[in-house]
Parts: C-alpha cells; structure tokens; sequence
C-alpha cells in the first residue's frame, strides 16, 4: 500500500478538500476518492519521505495518549467513526499525528475496519492497543475500551517519567563532577606546573599525578573523543542483541539503587495491563501473552511467557505467576482472590494501583537519600583536585618565607 496526498473537489459543496488516502497505485487512490464524492484534482506520492522522515515524521507518546483521549471523547459522544476522525484530522496541529489520522481516515473510508486500520502503524499502535481496539469493535464498547488505553498509557507514562526524573539527578551530579576535573586538569594543574619550574622545586606525588592526567588530556583530547564514541557505539549495537538486552534487563531487575523501582514499575505494568484486557473480554492466554510484550523487558517477558505456558496446561494464573523471581507477592495473592470472586480483573487492577503508589513512595526515598551521598562525592572529588593544587602552592610560600 502506498500513501497519495491529494487535492479535491466536493462534488455537493464545490469545496476543494485535501488529505490523505492510501491505496495499491494512484489509479486506485483516485477510485476511493470518486466514490468518497470527490473529483480528484491532484495526487501525490508521499509514501517515502526520505532519511529525515524517520526521525521527523514520528509520532510521540504524548500525542498518542492525546489522539487516544480525544477519539474516546468523540466516539463516546455518539459521533461515527469517519465523523470523528475527520474532526481530529481537522483539529490536530501536530503534522505526523494529523498524517497519521487522515491516512486511517482513509483506510476506514476505503473500508477497512479500524483495528486493521491502526495495524498499518505498529510503530505507533502496539499489539495491546490493536487487541483493546478489536475487542472494542466486536462488543461496541470502543469509546470504553479507548478510554482504557489512554488512561494506561497516561498511567505508564507518569511512571517512567518518575523513574527517569529519579535517575535524571545523579547523572547531572556526576557530569558536574567529571566538568569540574576537566576544568581544573586544563586550567589550573598547568600553571601550577609552570611555577614549580620557574622555581625549579619538585612537585609532590598527588599533584605529579594530576599534572601526567592534565597532559594526557591536553594533548591526547581526541584520543579520548574516539574512545569515547567507539564505547557509546559498542555499547548501542550492543544493546541491540539478544544478550544485550538480556543483559540491561537484568541489570535493570537486580542493580541495588533502582531495583525497587523497575520491579514495581514492570509489576504495575503486568497488573494493570492484564486488567484491561481481561475487563475487555481478551482471552486469558492472549492477555498473557500480549502483557508479556508490553513489559519492554526480555527477563519479564520470559517470566510471564513461562506462567502462559503453565495457564495453558490447565494451571490457574495465581498459581502460573507465583514465586516467579521478579514477580512480586502481591501481584498471585490479588489474581488467587479474583479467581475466587470471579474478579479477577478488579483485582490486578488493585495490585497495580498498590505497585503505583510504592513507585512514588520509593521515588522520594531514593531521592531523599541520594541527595548527600552525592554532595559528599563531589565534596571529595572537588576538595582532592583543590587539595592536590593548592597545598604545593602553600609549601612553595612556606618555603620562599623561611629563605627569605
């Protein structure tokens, strides 16, 4: 399928109209256009839109959870679908999110239901958001099942930006630091340098070695660029296999500072996303499997795939995820007393409102007891260069006093 922009006539207003519609080749665009109630006037090609497109051309988060919360309004209002969808295309600002919502516009216009319509963008929809759409077309629950998704994306995206803003501190403590020892190895360390040889003294062994790391990166700055780069380079490709992100999800589940964060964040994300959909209608295997790839983490993933595989066999879910490495207590104990109820939707949802408000909690804490182990560090690291550069200058002044 290829997309064509166009430009249009109404055939009842006299309007000219333009948009978007994609189709196998421009003799099809023009078909759907004609029978839509439109004399095309003009199409173009706009499928491939170059290298920069790819980083220019995407929709973000934010305007996926905005898209979600203003279709549910719309539809929920009693609006049809293709109504709906021309009233976002027509409000949206934002160029890739007003792209993307002409050309499902397009495809439901063509015919095309709209779970097949929001497939042509996994890039965009993922598998739980396509699965919430088709459940909310089969029931006529779609305006509830979009409201769903915008309040688990807004939900998830809260909580990263939480565990980011967390760890967001200590890196800008740490490249304050790594600052102020380039600042003085450039600077400062040369002249001290300089004034030992003019007065022809020897330099203590601290500041001896201050000075050989102040020459190295005065002279050797873009060796340690190359080395820098080539590292983050290896580092990303790396990450891009299989033990890479075997590796990072592991480090991510287990480092001791974090730990407690991403446990409750992948626990609150398994809960609360196997709660929509099974309030949704979806299968207990299929949710199962479906919350196994919105966990954005292999060893989760594996986790929760391995307590599919005992669900299928015939075992409840309580039992499937109970004492699982980085499944949490809470999480079996909720769904064993929904499997009694008969709610166990209700009930992860629970679990995941407890993990949600732990992640806050643990937040702050973190926050609250990082805070003077860095000012400490960057005590030390400062207070040791100024140590290194000023007690020589001291012994010098010492020493000229006493001669003189």
């Amino acid at each position: 399928m290829r997309r064509y922009k166009y430009r249009a006539k109404d055939k009842n207003t006299g309007k000219i109209v333009t948009g978007n519609v994609q189709a196998e080749n421009e003799r099809a665009a023009g078909k759907i256009l004609v029978e839509q109630g439109y004399v095309p006037e003009k199409l173009s090609d706009t499928t491939d839109g170059g290298f920069l497109s790819k980083f220019t051309n995407r929709v973000s988060s934010k305007q996926r959870i905005i898209f979600t919360r203003q279709f549910a309004t719309l539809i929920g209002a009693g609006l049809p679908l293709s109504t709906a969808l021309r009233m976002l295309a027509e409000q949206t600002e934002d160029k890739p999110t007003k792209a993307l919502v002409e050309d499902i516009l397009a495809q439901v216009e063509g015919g095309k239901t709209l779970h097949d319509a929001f497939a042509q963008h996994p890039d965009v929809f993922n598998k739980l958001y396509l699965s919430l759409i088709a459940a909310g077309e089969a029931s006529g629950t779609l305006d509830e099942s979009l409201k769903r998704l915008a309040d688990q994306q807004e939900k998830d995206a809260a909580m990263i930006s939480k565990i980011r803003g967390a760890m967001m501190y200590p890196l800008i403590v740490l490249a304050v630091i790594i600052a102020v020892i380039i600042f003085m190895m450039v600077s400062v360390v040369p002249q001290v340098e300089n004034l030992y040889d003019d007065l022809g003294e020897e330099l203590p062994v601290l500041t001896l070695i201050l000075v050989a790391m102040s020459n190295f990166v005065t002279h050797f700055w873009w060796l340690i660029l190359i080395i820098v780069a080539a590292l983050v380079w290896f580092f990303l490709q790396f990450r891009k296999t299989t033990t890479g992100q075997r590796w990072i999800a592991r480090v991510k589940l287990n480092a001791p500072l974090f730990k407690g964060l991403f446990l409750r964040l992948y626990n609150a994300r398994f809960a609360r996303t196997a709660q929509m959909l099974l309030s949704a209608g979806v299968p207990m295997l299929d949710t199962m499997k479906i919350s196994a790839e919105a966990m954005n983490n292999v060893v989760m993933e594996d986790q929760i795939s391995e307590a599919a595989t005992m669900v299928r066999s015939g075992k409840p879910l309580s039992v499937a995820i109970k004492q699982r490495d980085y499944i949490l207590p809470l999480v079996p104990q909720m769904a064993a007393t929904g499997e009694q109820s008969g709610k166990i939707d209700e009930m992860l949802g629970k679990a995941a409102k407890v993990y949600e408000d732990e992640l806050d909690e643990k937040i702050a804490a973190l926050s609250t007891a990082i805070e003077p182990v860095l000012m400490v560090l960057l005590a030390l690291v400062a207070g040791g260069i100024v140590g290194a550069v000023l007690f020589p200058i001291y012994a010098l002044v010492g020493k000229i006093s006493a001669g003189g």
